[in-house]
């Protein structure tokens, strides 16, 4: 340990305190500072210690309203300029169904369980629960929306795979979109088809 500071041997002889080595300086130092520091602290007023919020808090009521301005009615709206649009004279915009091109009606089928999990020829699992379709010409990804005339109903379908392989038949449906069109009890079923343009 190097030698002490001149400040705490000041100190040492000062007080007249008999010291024998300059650790027992430095250590008693120590101890008065966090002594000294301690009191400080003690003599703070505690409102110093409060958020400035709980100062604020603590005026009396009159001054407190005091401090805002008073407005007996709100002053009135300026005029907007002409040049400015009426938001409430602006219609919603109405979405427009894509435009579909008929490519005509034919028997369609569906395959389920046996295929579900192999790979279609555009290389994806065949998932029998979602909506896609094998066709024999149309491009992989095209939408294709089915309907059914019988009962009405459509769905949207994604061309996936190739096929059907089956003589007569148009279009090859996952489980889930012949469901929808109600096509599972016979199996197979007259459908109208149209190509989605997106």
């Amino acid at each position: 340990m190097g030698r002490a500071p001149p400040l705490l041997k000041t100190l040492a002889a000062t007080f007249s305190i008999a010291i024998e080595t300059e650790r027992e300086v430095h250590t008693m130092a120590n101890r008065a500072f966090h002594s000294m520091l301690f009191l400080a602290i003690l003599a703070v007023p505690a409102t110093a210690a409060q958020p400035e919020e709980n100062v604020r808090q603590n005026l009396p009521r009159a001054e407190f309203d005091a401090s805002f301005a008073s407005f007996e009615a709100l002053p009135p709206a300026p005029e907007p300029a002409a040049h400015v649009v009426d938001l409430n004279a602006i219609d919603a915009p109405v979405e427009m169904p894509p435009a579909a091109r008929s490519i005509g009606s034919g028997i369609a089928s569906y395959y389920g369980k046996r295929f579900h999990g192999r790979r279609t020829a555009n290389g994806e699992r065949f998932d029998m629960h979602g909506m896609t379709a094998a066709h024999r010409t149309l491009p992989f990804g095209t939408m294709v929306a089915v309907t059914n005339p019988r009962n009405g109903k459509t769905v949207t379908v994604r061309i996936n795979d190739r096929g059907p392989f089956a003589p007569g038949r148009a279009i090859d449906l996952s489980r889930a979109a012949a469901t929808e069109l109600g096509l599972i009890r016979r199996g197979h079923g007259r459908v109208e088809l149209a190509v989605l343009d997106r």
